[in-house]
């Protein structure tokens, strides 16, 4: 079993090391995926938990799980 996952890890180590063209095309890849996750996140991607539940995070969550299960607007509004 190890020598197949050595052999395995050579094969791809001896692959990317033989890259020329492949290592501009993972950067690119790389770079991408740093914008998608990090960057757009910061924008796109408000902290809402933060903003409406404050310290009390999971008795907000609890409160808005019941409250659209039940749907019922008799509960305590939770949000600051």
């Amino acid at each position: 079993m190890k020598s197949a996952i050595l052999s395995v890890w050579r094969f791809y180590v001896n692959g990317f090391r033989n890259m020329t063209l492949g290592r501009t095309l993972w950067l690119i890849i790389l770079v991408k995926l740093f914008i998608m996750f990090f960057i757009l996140r910061l924008f796109f991607f408000p902290d809402f938990l933060n903003t409406h539940a404050g310290d009390d995070k999971g008795d907000y969550v609890r409160n808005e799980l019941i409250r659209r299960a039940i749907g019922n607007e008799s509960l305590p509004d939770n949000t600051h």
